[in-house]
């Protein structure tokens, strides 16, 4: 038996561009996926599409958290919910802004984590989490004092609950991934002050696409991930080891 005939695997976030490639790669992977997002529209779509179920849940919520998953059936969860937040130094930065990056970021995260270890625990059969990082919890990035600090957050409830679930079976890992040019990021990291200086310190020199993310993503659910747990993996370029 496969790790994907194991269970159902939980994609929040799959409204967004990487949740709904990730969701795309796993269902054609032959795992049965459950999709989460903000935009019921796209996710209606999406299962029209793919054929996976979807659930509704607001991450920022612990009772809409517990609600949705406890006594769900899982083994596997992708952390792909997020939020970008600003751009600002720390002396600007607006701390309710701040306070939502940390609360949708590594908190959601973490409640997701939560509830669906339970489940993984209770029926016994191992399982796998991939949390969705960012190469800005790495490295230093102008502007990402909000966005960085909560996928460094989110990184060390990889690396703590790798230590925790490992006992039981359960793998928890983070891709931590370079921009992917959508038309959120595009107002920022497309500007030519911005992009040209970025792209020349990276060694493959360009940005990512949904697909480049998704597909570790896959693989470190997979069974020929079995025995990697707690990393940080850079899909970036190379830009972080420069």
């Amino acid at each position: 038996m496969s790790a994907f005939d194991k269970g159902p695997i939980l994609v929040t976030g799959a409204s967004g561009g990487i949740g709904a490639e990730t969701v795309r790669q796993l269902i054609a992977a032959g795992a049965e996926v459950i999709a989460s997002g903000r935009n019921e529209e796209v996710l209606t779509r999406l299962a029209e599409e793919t054929g996976c179920r979807t659930l509704a849940f607001d991450l920022a919520s612990e009772e809409d958290v517990r609600k949705a998953l406890e006594g769900l059936d899982l083994w596997g969860l992708v952390n792909c919910g997020g939020f970008g937040g600003e751009i600002a130094t720390p002396m600007e930065t607006d701390i309710s802004v701040f306070d939502k990056v940390m609360t949708i970021n590594a908190r959601g995260a973490l409640l997701a984590t939560k509830y669906a270890s339970q489940s993984m625990v209770r029926l016994g059969k191992g399982g796998a989490i991939v949390n969705v990082s960012s190469q800005a919890s790495l490295v230093a990035l102008k502007g990402h004092i909000s966005y960085g600090s909560s996928k460094a957050a989110l990184d060390n409830i990889t690396r703590v609950s790798a230590l925790e679930l490992g006992p039981h079976g359960i793998r928890v890992n983070s891709v931590n991934p370079t921009v992917v040019m959508t038309p959120m990021s595009a107002w920022y990291w497309g500007r030519e002050d911005i992009e040209g200086p970025f792209l020349e310190q990276m060694p493959l020199g360009r940005w990512a696409t949904e697909a480049e993310i998704a597909a570790p993503i896959v693989f470190l659910l997979s069974d020929g991930a079995s025995m990697i747990s707690g990393v940080t993996l850079p899909i970036d370029g190379g830009f972080t080891a420069c």
